[in-house]
């Protein structure tokens, strides 16, 4: 018997992806002697992928095609003495994927609602501007940037500033560390169960130490810091989707990612957003752009200028404003071949 069906992706290492299939689903695959396990299917894409050089990521949704008959006689294959639930199994195929309602390069996923940017107050010390870049590229693709500050035991009073900053910008910020959260964090996840979700930071700020207070059942890998560069090794090597539902309950809908640290965030080399789109991406100017004394005002340096006015005022943080001056200069000298 051959089907199509619905999935999404939810881990792809070297060429084989693990997809998810709905529960009713996985049931009717059982009923006609398959074996599953945790509703997921391991699978290879067609060759059309390869030759066309078309991309798979992680959050993807994909039809699947199912010939049942030679996926179990791939189950049962006993010259290896050993099913093949490691390996891709004969029969299941990646067909195509549906339309995406975005995707990000850095980190490579697909379909994402929330991004949250995890930044330590010490320990790594943050580079504000990195955050800045990461929370911009998910306002543009309009995904919902969260911030959360780790570490906050370390420089109480860093962490409360750097909290102050993203706040006043109008962003959701949560402070980890002091023992005094009272489960907010927890409560918001849980509010936001049916949303595709992503923890990203750079490597040492504590992802994944957090990811498993939250959840203890994902059991994620965890590094030190180096006590000569005050960073961290990349813990994480590669991008998985967890079901909320395994926290949650069934009806639960949401994923939850951990992703690698992200180092990789360069305007020259990706075509994230252009220096036309820089004003918009930071969600505190909107309401003064169009106030300025000049229409083609960049917002940098002109007499007269509503932001600069209002960084001036404390209405605008003066931290957000420099990673602005920062990406703009980089912006502005970007050629058309200066990318991948």
């Amino acid at each position: 018997m051959e089907l199509k069906l619905k999935g999404k992706i939810i881990k792809g290492v070297g060429g084989i992806y693990e997809i998810r299939i709905s529960r009713s689903d996985a049931d009717m695959l059982r009923g006609v002697g398959m074996k599953l396990e945790a509703d997921t299917l391991l699978c290879k894409a067609r060759g059309v992928f390869r030759h066309e050089k078309l991309t798979l990521l992680v959050g993807d949704d994909v039809m699947i095609r199912v010939d049942t008959e030679l996926a179990m006689a791939s189950d049962a294959d006993s010259r290896t003495g050993r099913t093949k639930r490691d390996e891709a199994r004969g029969g299941v195929m990646i067909e195509e994927t549906l339309p995406r309602k975005n995707e990000l390069i850095r980190p490579p996923m697909a379909n994402l609602d929330m991004i949250f940017a995890v930044v330590a107050a010490a320990k790594p010390e943050p580079a504000l501007s990195t955050v800045d870049k990461l929370i911009t590229i998910a306002e543009y693709k309009h995904i919902e940037p969260v911030i959360i500050i780790t570490k906050a035991d370390l420089a109480p009073e860093a962490a409360e500033n750097y909290a102050s900053i993203y706040r006043k910008c109008g962003f959701h910020v949560f402070v980890e560390g002091l023992g005094i959260d009272g489960g907010e964090l927890e409560a918001f996840i849980r509010e936001n169960a049916d949303k595709v979700s992503a923890f990203a930071g750079a490597s040492g700020v504590g992802k994944s130490t957090l990811m498993n207070r939250l959840f203890p059942s994902l059991g994620l890998a965890t590094g030190e810091i180096s006590q000569k560069t005050e960073c961290g090794r990349h813990t994480t090597r590669h991008i998985e989707l967890y079901p909320l539902a395994h926290q949650f309950g069934e009806g639960t809908t949401g994923y939850l990612a951990d992703t690698p640290g992200f180092g990789m965030l360069d305007f020259v080399q990706f075509d994230f957003y252009t220096k036309d789109d820089l004003p918009y991406v930071f969600r505190e100017f909107e309401p003064y752009i169009g106030c300025c004394k000049y229409t083609k005002c960049t917002h940098t340096k002109e007499d007269g200028c509503a932001l600069i006015e209002a960084v001036k005022a404390g209405e605008i943080p003066l931290e957000r404003h420099k990673s602005y001056l920062e990406f703009y200069e980089v912006l502005k000298n970007k050629h058309k071949w200066d990318k991948k």
